[in-house]
């Protein structure tokens, strides 16, 4: 199983619309970053995000790349503060490749669980619109297989190097 860990794409400012939308350069950098993953082949069978509109944006423009016969499902506890041991459990009882949206630190907190056991290690650093792409392994434990920042995407939408 494969799990892709999404972090939604750059939002608008609380003070610029409280929903918090994705922004143009984050719409621009999730659906370009939705065009590398479906070139390369990337396919899930799961689309799952947080409820929060700019993870649901940012779920519904994946899922049409690379998952566009799934559902895209809202599902509780995904929120940047929650705790992570009911979608953790819930993830190592799965077999479907899974696309998951979601916030910091949540994001991060999960990649340490899964992958060294512990919720507190820094495992990996994510930014908006970035991707960690997750194995489980025959024994059931979790590896990090590769790691993708809009930076290195073709054609995203901040221009430049930053």
């Amino acid at each position: 199983m494969k799990l892709y860990l999404v972090q939604h794409g750059a939002a608008l400012a609380a003070e610029v619309d409280p929903e918090r939308p994705l922004s143009p350069v984050g719409r621009a950098d999730v659906d370009a970053l939705a065009r590398f993953l479906a070139e390369r082949g990337v396919a899930a069978a799961r689309v799952v995000h947080s409820g929060k509109t700019r993870a649901r944006e940012t779920a519904e423009r994946l899922a049409a790349a690379v998952a566009p016969e799934a559902a895209v499902e809202r599902r509780d506890g995904l929120a940047p503060n929650d705790a992570i041991e009911g979608p953790a459990q819930d993830l190592a009882a799965g077999a479907e490749d899974t696309v998951l949206v979601g916030h910091q630190p949540f994001l991060g907190r999960l990649v340490a669980r899964l992958v060294v056991g512990r919720e507190d290690a820094g495992v990996v650093a994510f930014e908006p619109g970035g991707l960690v792409c997750l194995e489980r392994q025959e024994g059931g434990e979790w590896a990090v297989a590769w790691m993708l920042c809009p930076a290195l995407v073709p054609g995203r939408g901040r221009g430049g190097a930053g």
